[in-house]
């Protein structure tokens, strides 16, 4: 019995759609301030899981949440002017 799965690799490993446009970089880049923040907010809530919570380990969360939710506003101040199209804002 042959496995289809090894062909259908061999026929797709060149397909154009494989690799991301740069479209898709250039969104990637643009959201990349805010992936760091919730990567550095999940960090800081691993380390309070790994032990007991300290006050340490809650300020440390709520830095990181603010950090978070600031990048998040400025994606989005950023991109509201650029994904409007029309009259209507």
């Amino acid at each position: 019995m042959d496995h289809i799965v090894t062909v259908q690799e061999a026929v797709t490993a060149f397909a154009d759609w494989k690799e991301p446009t740069d479209a898709e970089l250039d969104a990637i880049e643009l959201e990349m301030p805010a992936i760091l923040a919730d990567v550095d907010l999940v960090d800081a809530q691993i380390a309070a899981l790994e032990s007991n919570p300290t006050e340490l380990d809650a300020r440390r969360i709520r830095r990181a949440r603010r950090r978070a939710l600031a990048a998040r506003v400025a994606l989005l101040n950023r991109t509201a002017g650029t994904s409007l199209t029309g009259d209507a804002a």
